[in-house]
């Protein structure tokens, strides 16, 4: 083995090990551990367990085709898990207790089917990606499907990334990132005949960056437990007492007081004012109200822009947005079209 081969296998396999570890870390150590994590860590484990099947096949080229037949077994569970992860993480509350289980034993089954009756080394061809290979169109067709209803599942995340109202929190950017990195790993199975080198690198840098991730989140707030922050209110509702306490004294602050003109108003903000914790705040205005905070905050702000557009001639429309909290001309527009189905010009032009 070459320099060249040498490099190219260490960094592969690197990748591959450190995936493993980030897998052993989600499933038994960290210490907010639920089925989200769980999802995470399966992932991250079929992935390096398929890489390593590639570094080994692509340098050693005897290993037993069992070992092959593995880490085909994984491929075909890496779209499942990324799916299921990204729901969970995102929408808890869909995802049933064992719906879960018709993403993969399915998979499981066709895979032990297949590896009994058309194992790797006697019917290669039919796992490759050519018109005679069932089984490898098979898998990148299924991985593609997967992919795209895990993207979709993350839309709204993605949407953050590009709105003037609302900002990505720390779980939209992790999972972002967790969807991206599969992306740039199916790609490169998918369009690269040299595969194992791309995706060895790919794993190491994906899992690395993890890694990264997980170092940086942890030294800002110590915890990973905005990993699954809809997990916390699964199993506990709120009291009458909290419910009837912000019930009362909310209204009150945005009526009276009218603290929604504050353009650097946040949850944290309102909490302290209400004295109550962030999270009692949030679930209130999610399972009392149905909304988020930014949605409740902008609902004060435009009918407040919808008086003054009445009475006020003397501001302009970016004016009445300033003076009513927004912090852009575009926020004003996106948030009073999303409450009242129109921008405040044509509403300005009804009157």
């Amino acid at each position: 083995m070459g320099l060249e081969d040498q490099v190219l296998f260490f960094f592969s396999a690197l990748g591959a090990f450190n995936g493993l570890f980030l897998s052993l870390y989600f499933a038994f150590i960290i210490k907010q551990r639920n089925r989200t994590t769980y999802f995470l860590a399966a992932l991250l484990f079929v992935i390096s367990v398929r890489v390593i099947k590639s570094v080994f096949l692509t340098f050693y080229s005897e290993i037993s085709s069992l070992f092959i037949q593995i880490g085909l077994t994984a491929c075909f569970l890496i779209g499942p898990f990324l799916f299921l992860y990204t729901k969970e993480a995102l929408r808890p509350r869909i995802t049933g207790d064992y719906k879960w289980l018709v993403h993969i034993l399915p998979v499981l089954v066709f895979m032990i089917v297949t590896g009994l009756y058309y194992p790797y080394n006697d019917y290669r061809y039919l796992w490759q990606y050519k018109p005679d290979g069932v089984f490898g169109l098979m898998l990148l067709s299924q991985w593609t499907i997967y992919l795209i209803a895990a993207i979709y599942q993350a839309r709204s995340s993605f949407s953050k990334l590009f709105s003037t109202t609302e900002k990505p929190g720390n779980l939209d950017y992790w999972v972002i990132n967790i969807v991206t990195g599969c992306f740039l790993i199916w790609l490169a199975y998918s369009t690269n005949k040299y595969t194992s080198y791309i995706v060895g690198a790919l794993s190491f840098s994906f899992t690395f960056y993890i890694s990264l991730m997980i170092w940086f989140f942890r030294r800002r707030q110590h915890s990973l437990s905005f990993l699954v922050p809809a997990q916390k209110y699964r199993n506990k509702a709120l009291s009458d007492a909290e419910v009837g306490a912000i019930a009362d004294r909310l209204p009150r602050l945005f009526k009276e007081e009218k603290i929604y003109l504050d353009a650097n108003l946040k949850l944290l903000d309102v909490a302290k004012r209400l004295q109550t914790q962030q999270h009692i705040l949030s679930q209130y205005l999610n399972d009392n109200l149905g909304q988020s905070f930014s949605n409740f905050v902008n609902g004060y702000r435009v009918a407040q822009a919808t008086e003054m557009l009445r009475s006020n001639e003397l501001l302009s429309i970016k004016g009445i947005g300033n003076e009513c909290g927004f912090r852009s001309n575009t926020s004003f527009y996106a948030a009073f079209k999303k409450h009242k189905g129109m921008t405040p010009a044509q509403f300005k032009k009804t009157l």
